[in-house]
């Protein structure tokens, strides 16, 4: 399966929280997306791995994705090494997208900035012909995608393009509250976390609201980029 867009993350939820009303924005234009979570978030302090595998179903299917892999790296521990960018130069190879997304180049959680360099790393390495990969016993065909794009997660990072999630930031916050596990529950007697607060899905829609203020629309999700982007005309900027 060829896709337009593949989403890499540290954790299942990453996506979600940072940048799904792009990804449902893309799929409802027709495009095929999908996402590779690294790890199965089993460090996570609240909820299991079976239990995050299930909510990663079902807020998949909320965002209507083509595709969705978890490659089962050490949630914490995985390094960016060798054997880790072949694997991830695998999938790159085997989906052909145009356009990555990545994890934020800085971020609160150590993950998230190696997982950015590791991607972005594989990136390059997937369109050298010289390194080989087989998946399934067959041997795999470079493929270096367009374009890599990293979304901003819990530290703010300026971005340098801004999409407008007007028409999708209410099926975006469908996605992110199918992790229940993680996320506000009064009735849970797990531990509290940083994201399990009352008020951080309020600071999610308060990110979206100032990112969407930037450009004059009302909601928005930020990345930024590792090349300039180039446009055919400056109306395409309008």
């Amino acid at each position: 399966m060829k896709l337009d867009i593949l989403a890499f993350a540290a954790h299942p939820d990453d996506v979600e929280l940072a940048c799904s009303g792009t990804v449902i924005k893309h799929i409802n234009a027709g495009k095929k997306v999908g996402v590779v979570d690294l790890t199965l978030g089993e460090l996570g302090t609240r909820g299991t791995p079976d239990i995050r595998s299930v909510e990663a179903e079902a807020a998949s299917m909320v965002m209507g994705l083509a595709t969705r892999d978890n490659l089962g790296f050490r949630d914490i521990f995985f390094t960016n090494d060798e054997t880790h960018q072949l694997e991830v130069v695998k999938r790159i190879r085997q989906y052909q997208p145009e356009i990555i997304l990545a994890n934020a180049v800085h971020d609160r959680h150590p993950d998230h900035s190696r997982a950015s360099q590791l991607v972005s790393q594989a990136c390059f390495m997937a369109g050298l012909p010289k390194i080989e990969t087989t998946l399934d016993g067959n041997r795999q065909k470079e493929w270096r995608p367009k374009a890599v794009y990293h979304f901003i997660q819990s530290s703010y990072v300026a971005p340098d393009i801004v999409v407008d999630i007007s028409d999708t930031f209410e099926r975006k916050m469908e996605s992110i509250k199918a992790y229940g596990s993680q996320f506000h529950d009064p009735n849970s007697d797990e531990p509290e976390t940083f994201i399990s607060g009352s008020q951080f899905l309020d600071l999610i829609k308060a990110r979206a609201l100032d990112l969407g203020k930037t450009i004059g629309v009302e909601y928005a999700e930020g990345f930024t980029v590792e090349r300039v982007p180039g446009v055919n005309n400056l109306f395409d900027l309008i």
